[in-house]
């Protein structure tokens, strides 16, 4: 299939790294225009000059999704540049792994912003665009945990499960307007957010870090593999071309046949 993205200007929250770098670098190499948001100025102006060194476009757009003037900012700097918004890229995330009777309440706070709060505000100022453009594409980077729970995964799982009623909700209010919304529910990716948990989750369960990944991680998925970040770009390309048009307000799980059981 041909994955050319033909120069669309593709918004990219927590792009720096981690699974939204490795969307940034497979949209720019099929022809996207990517806008790196993120919060971390070093990392974000990094992974921007790399694409552009490749002879890609690219801008870097320090962000907080969690914070409205942030976001304005974000949609009104793609947009000076580029002149339209034609896919977001909802991927901005974070873990704190705690037994919810002693979880931080600052930590609660900070995840439901960056993860829910942020996909609303992003898709909330994105898609004035995407409508006068007459055409969008809002991918919400997920996660298997938007369908089922694991322990001490409070507020990610909380944050991800709203998300799914987000996309679904957002996808009926856009439907006639040739903007579709879905979700990608991946299982784990080894990222530095995954390799984070694992030490989290070792520490939490007085367990190795190789006991984390076998029994825990790798344990519901009948494949026994971690996603790439390949994968997920893949997917989120195949969902910006017109053989997706249909597909709208869906979950699409890429769990090594987690939730078949």
């Amino acid at each position: 299939m041909d994955f050319s993205l033909d120069s669309k200007v593709t918004l990219i929250t927590g792009g720096a790294s981690g699974i939204g770098a490795g969307i940034a670098d497979f949209f720019a190499d099929h022809g996207a225009r990517v806008v790196i948001a993120d919060p971390d100025e070093e990392m974000g102006k990094a992974k921007s000059k790399s694409i552009i060194e490749r002879g890609k476009e690219s801008l870097f757009v320090k962000t907080d999704v969690g914070k409205t003037e942030d976001v304005k900012k974000l949609i009104g700097e793609a947009v000076g540049k580029y002149g339209r918004v034609d896919v977001l890229i909802n991927n901005a995330g974070l873990q704190h792994v705690q037994p919810v009777d002693e979880f931080d309440e600052g930590k609660w706070d900070q995840l439901i912003s960056v993860m829910l709060r942020g996909t609303f505000l992003c898709t909330k100022y994105a898609l004035p665009f995407m409508k006068s453009g007459g055409w969008g594409r809002v991918i919400n980077i997920c996660s298997i945990h938007g369908h089922v729970a694991s322990r001490f995964k409070s507020a990610y799982v909380s944050a991800k499960h709203a998300i799914v009623g987000f996309t679904k909700t957002v996808a009926l209010e856009v439907a006639e307007s040739k903007i579709t919304i879905n979700s990608i529910c991946p299982s784990y990716v080894r990222t530095q957010l995954v390799e984070r948990q694992i030490k989290a989750q070792a520490k939490t369960h007085g367990i190795s870090g190789d006991e984390v990944i076998e029994k825990i991680m790798l344990a519901p998925m009948p494949q026994k593999e971690f996603v790439t970040v390949e994968e997920i770009g893949a997917i989120a390309a195949f969902l910006c071309s017109d053989y997706a048009r249909h597909i709208n307000g869906q979950s699409i799980l890429v769990d090594g046949g987690w939730t078949a059981q």
